[in-house]
């Protein structure tokens, strides 16, 4: 295992994927291990931009558009990425999983297309490890 792996966290709202983010970040601050830690869509500055877009409940953009946008947003982070690479251990919320469960099979968008996407964003960037954080139906209504 590298000793600056990169870890995504998958998971709908309100499974405690952030919390959790935040107490690796705690844990990396007290043992001072160099980190970043990016959220999807957001994280970078543009990426962020490209969020308050996203989120606008105002919008009501077409299926291939919310993709495209999903991806711009992820794209505005793979330098980032690349460039903590071996330096940081990277922490992110929602990734590549998120876009095939929510674009795939929630908004039933080509497979194909996602993937051929990711594989010319993400080259050949791995992750080094993905927690899927679940929850219980009677808990997650009251977190909530």
């Amino acid at each position: 295992m590298s000793k600056f792996p990169i870890i995504v966290f998958e998971g709908i709202d309100g499974t405690g994927k952030t919390y959790h983010i935040n107490k690796i970040k705690k844990y990396l601050k007290v043992k001072r291990i160099k980190f970043i830690s990016l959220r999807e869509p957001g994280g970078s500055k543009n990426s962020e931009i490209i969020r308050k877009i996203i989120l606008n409940k105002k919008n009501k953009f077409q299926k291939k558009t919310d993709l495209l946008l999903y991806m711009a947003s992820r794209s505005e982070n793979i330098d980032l990425i690349k460039n903590n690479i071996k330096k940081k251990v990277i922490l992110i919320d929602r990734f590549v999983d998120s876009t095939y469960a929510y674009q795939h099979y929630g908004q039933k968008l080509d497979f194909k297309l996602i993937k051929y996407l990711h594989s010319y964003l993400l080259k050949k960037l791995t992750i080094s490890h993905t927690f899927l954080l679940v929850i219980k139906k009677n808990k997650l209504k009251h977190r909530l």
